[in-house]
């Protein structure tokens, strides 16, 4: 079993590892599922301050891996997202090298579609690279990536956490923009993007410097080998070194892609296809896909209640004793079978009590009416309980004590006498 954080997230095992922190695969207690946490190595004021940054990235879109919730414990913070099983592109190019065009361009829009949601609410990313966009195990199916990693995000207007000769991010997918120290933009999220593209489409990482040397020196460098001349008419405006002359929106980039798409030769039919493989691996001992085996530390012991004892059965009354031995009288002998069956001519001397009134069930109980269908709600009608005594007998009209109703004549006396000394009252308080 794992350590418990917060009460809430199980750690089962580490998947990766960043300068703030270790991103571990969690199961959640309490949404009952397996998720990614990030747990926070440094407590310093300044990475903190960068954590409620990430963590406060509330961006909802199927290509984009924002924070999902966080908590923390002690001298420890970590916040979780959605679990991610096929790795990051710098698993696929491992795996495969270059990458078909097609395949690419299906990458590129879903990337820009989850760039367009970010800078939608205003935050520039600064860290686009192949190790921050994660993939689903899709397989053989269509690609699906996941923009991840907000650690130095920032929304515009915000305050840096760095001096402006310090520069934040990875180190060859810098816009040329930000090694000049300018303020965050749009347009350098879109540099970034560009470095990506030409990586997926030769297998290596690109040298961002040498191509913002070439561009200022003989212009727009040609296509690489193997890369169709429409798509990278997109990826060189992406790659300009002045971001006035790169496409202004992820949306534009996106649209401009489409259009490269269409102009694109078909696929060759013996193509290898390319596999998204889960990169997690199996879950470590204790975990399962269900969870963790245990559950005792995160469940509260309740204090066991015994069932109450069934309430013990009543004795038997005892049998009544038996009767003198006297000599009985002789029976009266009987009447004939064909002679009918009369009441005696003498009654015997029992004074008559009135029959009970059928007693009512409560209000609630008994079984429903006959118009009722079956219950719509999951209700259920219980039986009215059998009474521990036979019902006794409907008091008489005298009220207990032997003390009498008064005559309805002299209750009216009353009330009127009540009802003049309340008007003679109101009227003796008008005259003061």
């Amino acid at each position: 079993m794992g350590e418990i954080f917060a009460g809430r997230y199980e750690l089962a095992d580490p998947i990766g590892r960043g300068g703030a922190g270790a991103v571990w695969r969690a199961w959640d207690h309490r949404r009952r599922r397996y998720v990614a946490a990030k747990v926070l190595l440094q407590s310093d004021a300044h990475t903190l301050l960068r954590f409620v940054r990430e963590q406060a990235v509330r961006i909802d879109h199927p290509h984009v891996l924002a924070p999902a919730s966080w908590a923390a414990d002690d001298d420890k913070v970590l916040f979780t997202m959605d679990l991610v099983a096929g790795g990051s592109l710098a698993h696929v190019i491992g795996d495969y090298g270059p990458l078909p065009p097609r395949f690419v361009c299906t990458l590129l829009d879903q990337l820009l579609s989850g760039l367009a949601a970010v800078h939608a609410e205003g935050v520039v990313h600064r860290d686009i690279k192949p190790a921050n966009i994660l993939m689903e195990a899709t397989g053989t199916g269509r690609p699906h990536l996941r923009l991840s990693d907000f650690g130095i995000s920032m929304r515009k207007g915000e305050p840096r956490l760095t001096e402006t000769d310090y520069v934040v991010g990875t180190p060859g997918y810098f816009a040329p923009e930000q090694m000049l120290g300018a303020e965050p933009d749009f347009p350098a999220d879109l540099f970034a993007v560009g470095l990506v593209a030409l990586y997926l489409l030769t297998g290596s990482k690109p040298d961002s410097r040498a191509l913002a040397e070439h561009y200022l020196a003989h212009g727009t460098p040609g296509a690489p080998e193997g890369v169709p001349a429409p798509l990278w008419d997109v990826i060189a405006n992406l790659l300009r070194p002045d971001p006035q002359s790169r496409f202004r929106t992820a949306t534009g980039a996106r649209k401009a892609l489409a259009e490269a798409v269409e102009l694109l030769p078909v696929s060759s039919p013996d193509e290898y296809p390319v596999e998204v493989f889960d990169q997690l691996g199996p879950l470590p001992a204790g975990f399962g896909p269900q969870g963790p085996s245990s559950t005792d530390a995160v469940t509260p012991h309740l204090p066991t209640i015994a069932a109450p004892a069934p309430a013990p059965a009543p004795a038997p009354a005892p049998a009544p004793a038996p009767a003198p031995a006297t000599t009985p009288a002789p029976a009266p002998a009987p009447a004939p079978a064909t002679a009918p069956v009369t009441a005696p001519a003498t009654p015997p001397a029992v004074v008559p009590v009135p029959a009970a009134a059928p007693v009512a069930a409560p209000v609630g109980f008994g079984p429903p009416p006959a118009s009722y269908g079956p219950s719509q709600t999951g209700s259920f009608h219980l039986s009215p309980p059998s009474p521990a005594s036979p019902p006794a007998p409907a008091a008489p009209p005298a009220r207990p004590g032997g003390i009498t109703p008064p005559a309805p004549l002299v209750t009216a006396a009353f009330l009127a006498a009540a009802l003049l000394c309340f008007a003679v009252g109101v009227w003796a308080l008008t005259q003061m």
